[in-house]
């Protein structure tokens, strides 16, 4: 046999075996944090928001007055977000769109743009839900939520966002502090409320995904530690915990209400599938047997993917009646449901029910109309024409329906602040006197 001829097709062999095998090899670049990012970055939006704010400068106010010009000027912001439900909802600071006139979306991954919509707003935790103005029908990617008590201390968190407004960015750190305490009733977030890491965290930053190497979200950047003289401390920064950050979608998207119509169970944010955590009693839920720790399965026939899509199911079937697959322990069962039109419940009759007073919306609140002499506002001195500011040291809601829904959540015992304005007649002067009482609703 002629080997030489043979020995050529035999290295050629050998190295087109060599090159296969070098390409099955894993590409050693490709570890956790590349996985990731590629996870993440998708559902990572730049939010641009524009908003108009006055001339404080009174030299300035006066030469723009002389030469007929506005006196006020556009201001452009920019801040970060994260897609968390496939159909364009977006996560955010309440601080990134706070007095926005305008919100431009643009995902880190194109140069799509939308418009979006603040759908609810809670400056106390610092948490904003928007909507993307897209396509019907459009789908985007949604990130993965951790659960709440799923956090390791020094594991690696990545921060992504909009920083400076170069878009699409990402830094890795680790997770330096878990959320010391939850915030207290009616208490503002502080550094104690927040996860800590070294990832870099910067201006516009803000509202963008803390994630960890499964790609799943354990936060909301927020902000990053100054020293008392002002200055940015290096590798300090502060996310909102996921925890915190569900609770806030829980009150800012209930759904014991969903669009105009009452259904009465709260269900848990984040849980998978949907876990009911309180039942609202004489509500359609409580009326057909609903219990807190029921886990539901399907609402008329559709499996909900998440509490959004639980309360558009839900508000689907309008007033008739349908059937909710729930599993209690080891049985599962269906239990039939009909929504109520939420005004038919809550509405003027019930505020006066609970306070004895009847209210009017006005510019600057509630205008007090009618006072019933033995009911708890009558005893509490209010009068007509008073007119209610802010309701337990919150601004208003913004109709009665919104008032009675918060009186019926109200515990027996459990009291009311209204902070009151009344205009008095002081001679040839008008005064402006204000007050704040606590009222036990019936």
């Amino acid at each position: 046999m002629n080997w030489k001829r043979k020995t050529p097709w035999m290295s050629l062999i050998a190295i087109a075996g060599s090159l296969q095998m070098r390409a099955q090899e894993p590409d050693i670049r490709r570890d956790a944090t590349v996985n990731a990012v590629e996870e993440v970055m998708p559902s990572v939006v730049n939010i641009a928001t524009k908003s108009t704010v006055p001339v404080r400068n009174p030299i300035e106010q006066m030469r723009r007055q002389m030469w007929g010009q506005r006196l006020f000027d556009e201001s452009i912001s920019l801040g970060s977000g994260v897609v968390f439900d496939e159909s364009g909802y977006l996560l955010t600071n309440e601080h990134v769109i706070r007095d926005a006139e305008q919100i431009q979306v643009r995902f880190g991954t194109g140069t799509n743009d939308y418009d979006a919509i603040v759908i609810k707003s809670d400056a106390k935790m610092d948490v904003a839900l928007l909507k993307l103005k897209a396509h019907p029908g459009e789908k985007f990617r949604a990130i993965k939520l951790a659960k709440e008590d799923d956090l390791l201390l020094g594991e690696t968190v990545l921060a992504l966002g909009n920083p400076f407004g170069l878009g699409g960015s990402v830094t890795r750190g680790i997770l330096s502090s878990k959320s010391r305490t939850a915030p207290r009733e009616g208490e503002p977030l502080n550094p104690r409320n927040f996860l800590q890491t070294d990832a870099s965290i910067n201006p516009g930053n803000s509202g963008g995904p803390l994630v960890n190497l499964r790609g799943e979200l354990i936060g909301i950047n927020a902000q990053v530690a100054e020293t008392p003289n002002g200055q940015q401390a290096q590798g300090i920064g502060f996310a909102i915990p996921i925890r915190l950050v569900e609770e806030a979608l829980s009150e800012i998207f209930p759904t014991e209400f969903v669009r105009s119509y009452w259904f009465g169970a709260r269900v848990k944010v984040g849980s998978y599938p949907l876990v009911i955590t309180s039942v609202q009693p004489e509500s359609p839920a409580g009326k057909a047997g609903l219990r807190v720790g029921d886990v539901v399965m399907q609402v008329n026939g559709k499996v909900p993917k998440n509490f959004i899509d639980f309360g558009d199911l839900l508000a689907s079937n309008g007033m008739s009646d349908f059937p909710l697959t729930i599993r209690r322990g080891e049985s599962v069962s269906d239990v039939k449901v009909r929504l109520v039109g939420e005004q038919t419940v809550f509405n003027p009759e019930l505020v006066r029910s609970k306070l004895g007073l009847t209210l009017q919306k006005s510019p600057d609140g509630f205008l007090i109309t009618d006072v019933e002499s033995n009911s708890p506002a009558g005893t509490a001195g209010l009068q007509p024409r008073m007119i209610v500011q802010a309701i337990d040291q919150q601004t208003p809601p913004e109709d009665v329906t919104s008032v009675a829904k918060l009186l019926y959540a109200k515990k027996k015992g459990e009291t009311v602040l209204l902070d009151l304005a009344v205009l008095e007649q002081n001679g040839n002067f008008t005064v402006l006197r204000r007050g704040r009482v606590e009222l036990v609703p019936r």
